[in-house]
């Protein structure tokens, strides 16, 4: 992952000045917008996470730590920390993205921000707590942790996921480009309803806008031919990283796991997974999935991760496949074309 530029910051200035309620911070020298959200003192999430412990830490990230945190009233929250050692660094142009995109997209499948905290030397984010798809997929530790998920709460989380997404690109007043999805920042509520999170690294696109040039950031095993080369991102970048964690969903497998199969040799995730697709999904793991939505799902994430962004869906029209209205005709025309 990186931080935002400089630039690439103050370039979404002009459309949070847009927005009102805007929170005057105790900081000297900054105006952040906070708005609705819930501020929380130090002390109130020192004691939550027992002193920021390490046996809390519920991810390890580029640019700190997440703990799990249990409040005064028993409610659970994710505290999002960053690296000590970089306090002023490009955390802070992370948590004012963040809280920015949290005030911009509200959207039943996008993570809310609970609250914040912000000192002199620490900026907090409070997230209600849920788990991820990645620590339920075992993408990790590639450890099947706990039961694999069934197949209709996989195309419900695809669905959720997707939805999101589609909210972000195409019905918000600006074009939003998330920039990072991946199984560890889609997360689930106690109904397994998907939410899309952490949007620190996100974009602000005019509608208009087909893609911006931006230092490479995200996570590597999920990134887009197009931004890998040359940097260029767009709401298409968003739909291969799509893509990718759609197979994870699907195989109950991470990446890096998957190069693993076939007696340990090296094996790329989309050549594994279009073999099973071929072999009409005999090899995927076993479960209780029903065998339709399988091919369904696979044949999805093939069309979302084409090497050729233009040949990528949108997300409303990802969202129009797995409603089935739209992915025998689309199917169709894609297959031809990958052969």
């Amino acid at each position: 992952m990186c931080a935002p530029t400089a630039s690439a910051v103050s370039a979404q200035l002009p459309i949070a000045r847009a927005h009102p309620l805007l929170f005057k911070t105790s900081v000297p020298g900054e105006d952040l917008q906070f708005g609705q959200f819930k501020r929380f003192s130090l002390r109130e999430l020192q004691l939550a996470t027992k002193g920021f412990s390490p046996e809390n830490i519920l991810e390890i990230g580029a640019f700190g730590n997440v703990y799990k945190g249990c409040l005064a009233d028993g409610s659970l929250v994710a505290v999002k920390r960053p690296k000590e050692e970089h306090p002023w660094g490009g955390e802070l142009q992370l948590f004012q993205t963040e809280l920015l995109m949290s005030r911009l997209a509200d959207h039943q499948n996008l993570l809310r921000v609970h609250g914040f905290c912000i000192t002199p030397t620490e900026r907090l984010l409070i997230y209600p707590y849920m788990a991820t798809v990645a620590s339920l997929l075992g993408a990790t530790t590639r450890q099947y942790s706990q039961p694999l998920l069934g197949w209709p709460t996989r195309k419900q989380i695809a669905m959720g996921a997707a939805r999101g997404l589609r909210y972000l690109h195409e019905q918000c007043d600006f074009k939003i480009v998330h920039s990072d999805v991946n199984s560890s920042n889609i997360l689930l509520d106690e109904n397994f309803e998907a939410v899309v999170g952490n949007l620190g690294l996100a974009k602000l696109m005019d509608h208009k806008d087909t893609l911006i040039t931006t230092p490479i950031c995200g996570t590597a095993r999920y990134l887009a031919t197009e931004f890998i080369s040359k940097g260029e991102l767009s709401e298409k970048t968003d739909v291969f990283c799509y893509g990718v964690m759609l197979l994870e969903l699907v195989t109950g497998q991470s990446h890096l796991a998957l190069e693993l199969v076939a007696c340990q040799e090296p094996v790329m995730l989309l050549d594994w997974v279009k073999g099973l697709l071929r072999k009409r999904s005999s090899d995927i793991n076993p479960g209780d999935y029903v065998k339709d939505q399988v091919e369904q799902l696979i044949r999805v994430a093939l069309m979302c991760t084409q090497v050729n962004a233009m040949e990528r869906p949108r997300m409303s029209e990802v969202v129009d496949m797995l409603e089935q209205e739209a992915l025998a005709k689309r199917y169709g025309r894609s297959g031809r074309r990958r052969k």
